[in-house]
């Protein structure tokens, strides 16, 4: 996919450098300290910046696949069209001038350009060529290479094309249903994909302090005895970045393989791996961030 920079992408990725620098200006500290670059709220203001900033991108490569979907269902249709005609006993390149008057949604300037290339004296298999590398579409591009062979070797077109119909046509069938049967797992894996959040949640915010509490206890507890040095303090270990790359690696995979599942491909599992890890990375961080704070404040107003 050729990206093609427009308005909306330059506005969001000047909304997302804005944000950027407020979240720098307003919370990012150079010094050490219990405020600044260790508060809870500035990476997740960088994810929301980087989200914004690469949102119409997204909703671009959505839309992308969406037109590639349909172009092989109006195709279909442009083929089924050319089959009737051509079984009337009209050539192909009559046959498609004939067709072009139709409408076939994103299809149609496609077949509108064949249809002038072919009538400006174009070679039909120069003109099919050129109209399959326009759709970008790999079903597309299979279907015209048959064709094209067909027609150099002189076979009967009209059963070509009606081959052509049913092998798209089968195509299409199977790959809703695998769409359809993968819906449940498509689910499954958005299920055990928070829940896993969830059990690393539970570990940071609970487990993990808990553990290191009764750690630095025993080691207080052994201090003075020969031979066992005390245990230190337990407690500055922080493993907040290695939960969060987990929950990265962990969205980065479980999207691909629900896009694998679902359309059969690796690509269309990128907006699930997209979603899978900013939801999970602003969960984890906004949840631990919030119970650090809380537990501060107790520290603090036991100290005072």
């Amino acid at each position: 996919m050729n990206w093609e920079l427009k308005t909306k992408h330059y506005v969001s990725i000047m909304f997302g450098v804005v944000l950027t620098i407020f979240d720098f200006a307003m919370f990012f500290n150079f010094k050490p300290g219990e405020i600044g670059s260790r508060a809870w709220y500035f990476n997740p203001i960088l994810v929301i910046a980087l989200v914004i900033a690469l949102f119409p991108f997204l909703i671009d490569f959505v839309n992308e696949n969406k037109r590639q979907k349909e172009l092989e269902v109006k195709f279909l249709e442009f083929v089924r069209s050319l089959v009737e005609t051509v079984r009337s006993g009209v050539s192909i390149p009559q046959a498609v001038i004939h067709v072009s008057e139709a409408n076939y949604g994103s299809l149609t300037p496609y077949v509108k350009k064949l249809s002038h290339q072919i009538d400006w004296g174009f070679p039909l298999h120069d003109a099919l060529t050129t109209f399959a590398k326009d759709t970008k579409n790999p079903v597309i591009r299979r279907s015209v290479s048959i064709v094209i062979q067909a027609e150099r070797s002189g076979g009967d077109m009209g059963s070509v094309l009606e081959a052509v119909t049913s092998s798209v046509y089968e195509i299409k069938k199977v790959k809703e249903e695998q769409k359809t049967n993968a819906y449940s797992q498509t689910i499954q894996g958005y299920i055990i994909f928070f829940v896993f959040i969830i059990i690393m949640m539970v570990l940071q915010v609970y487990l993990v302090p808990q553990l290191a509490e009764v750690g630095e206890q025993l080691g207080n507890s052994v201090v003075g005895v020969p031979g066992m040095p005390g245990m230190g303090n337990s407690s500055n270990m922080d493993l907040g970045p290695i939960f969060i790359l987990t929950i990265i690696i962990q969205g980065l995979f479980a999207g691909l393989m629900v896009g694998k599942f679902s359309d059969g491909d690796f690509k269309s599992g990128v907006k699930h791996s997209a979603i899978m890890i900013v939801a999970g990375y602003l969960l984890m961080s906004t949840i631990t961030g919030i119970a650090g704070t809380m537990a501060l404040l107790l520290v603090k107003e036991k100290w005072l």
